[in-house]
């Protein structure tokens, strides 16, 4: 048996099964308490429109739990991953398993199996749930949980730099010359990068060149002072063909689609730093269900009358959630440009690889 790496079949199966069960129901609570809180927030803003009620109420709650899955689903794996380590170590099973002649990563075998499984199922889950309800639900939110016109192209919270200055629309609609946008607001800054003027306006449409801002209330903050327009022209250097390529929303599209774009915006010579960290977290971030088990494994050795389990419980639970943390924060330095896009996705993975075999090593006697 010890040259085999997983144990016996039925052994196997029957950690399989406790694992998978645990990881559902986790991941059920979460999902139940979290959509619940969410909903404290958001169901008044829903509610205010005219016409919406319990159908959209649902409706949000539909959109909004594939997105609570894709977040929490490596949580849930650490969580089940110590309950069921420290229900076995508590039975005497794990003593049992090393008495029988199993190594660590052998006791450990049929847990990365099923997360491993659990990786993969999440990354098709991802790609073919998450991304379209994130486009619906982006959408949805940036016309203030209203009707959204079918085929609309609408994005929300748009924001367009023209060198120094920047434009930023609370809905953009619409495609080629038709395009326009709702809710305007342009920043004019200085030579020194300071801010000199600000233009708000209800619309703005495309003038070829530039963008014309329609009820316009400007402020220049040189000297505090407030005035009204009817329309100006901004922004003649942002194009039709910049704004598409603008279009560009990582969470709402899948791995071979965000693929494509990169390629377009290489091809323009824009940045891709932060697209390019985004598409390899497209495979790193549901990969992180696989490291839980490695990581939590310090919960399954060491005697339970010894009295340290609940602080190795406690010891795999912090290593867990470590990750997570070090894991966002290398994907915004990636994002600024601190790191490179592919270090920023795949760091935390394979360094907190190397700390759980370190911990497991270390403290399996």
């Amino acid at each position: 048996m010890q040259l085999d790496f997983f144990p016996s079949r039925t052994l196997t199966l029957y950690m399989a099964r406790m694992f998978v069960s645990r990881i559902v129901a986790m991941l059920a609570v979460l999902v139940l308490v979290l959509m619940a809180l969410d909903l404290l927030g958001k169901t008044g803003e829903i509610l205010a429109v005219p016409g919406n009620g319990q159908e959209e109420i649902l409706t949000y709650v539909g959109l909004r739990i594939p997105q609570l899955i894709q977040s929490f689903m490596p949580y849930s794996v650490l969580l089940a991953t110590l309950i069921t380590l420290v229900t076995l170590n508590q039975n005497s099973e794990v003593v049992s398993m090393k008495a029988a002649g199993l190594s660590a990563h052998q006791v450990l075998a049929p847990l990365l199996l099923t997360a491993a499984l659990v990786s993969a199922a999440s990354f098709a889950f991802n790609e073919r749930v998450v991304t379209r309800a994130t486009a619906t639900l982006k959408a949805w939110e940036g016309n203030d949980y209203g009707p959204v016109p079918q085929d609309s192209g609408e994005r929300s919270n748009v924001y367009l730099t023209d060198g120094s200055n920047i434009l930023m629309a609370k809905r953009l609609l619409g495609s080629g010359d038709a395009m326009r946008m709702e809710g305007v607001t342009w920043y004019r800054r200085d030579p020194q990068g300071m801010l000199s003027e600000q233009l708000k306006a209800e619309r703005a449409r495309f003038a070829a060149p530039g963008w014309r801002l329609e009820n316009v209330e400007g402020f220049d903050v040189a000297t505090a002072a407030s005035r009204e327009s009817d329309d100006i022209v901004v922004g003649e250097g942002l194009t039709i063909e910049q704004i598409e390529l603008d279009k560009v929303d990582a969470d709402a599209m899948s791995f071979f689609e965000l693929s494509e774009s990169i390629d377009a915006y290489e091809a323009a010579g824009r940045r891709t730093s932060e697209l390019r960290a985004k598409w390899w977290h497209k495979i790193s971030g549901p990969l992180a269900a696989f490291l839980m088990p490695l990581l939590g494994s310090v919960a399954a050795f060491g005697l339970a009358r010894s009295g340290a389990l609940l602080l190795r419980a406690i010891l795999g639970m912090a290593l867990g959630f470590a990750y997570f943390v070090v894991d966002n924060a290398a994907l915004a330095m990636g994002s600024f440009g601190g790191y490179p896009p592919f270090l920023a996705a795949w760091s935390p993975f394979f360094l907190f690889l190397l700390i759980g075999e370190t911990v497991l090593i270390r403290t399996e006697e």
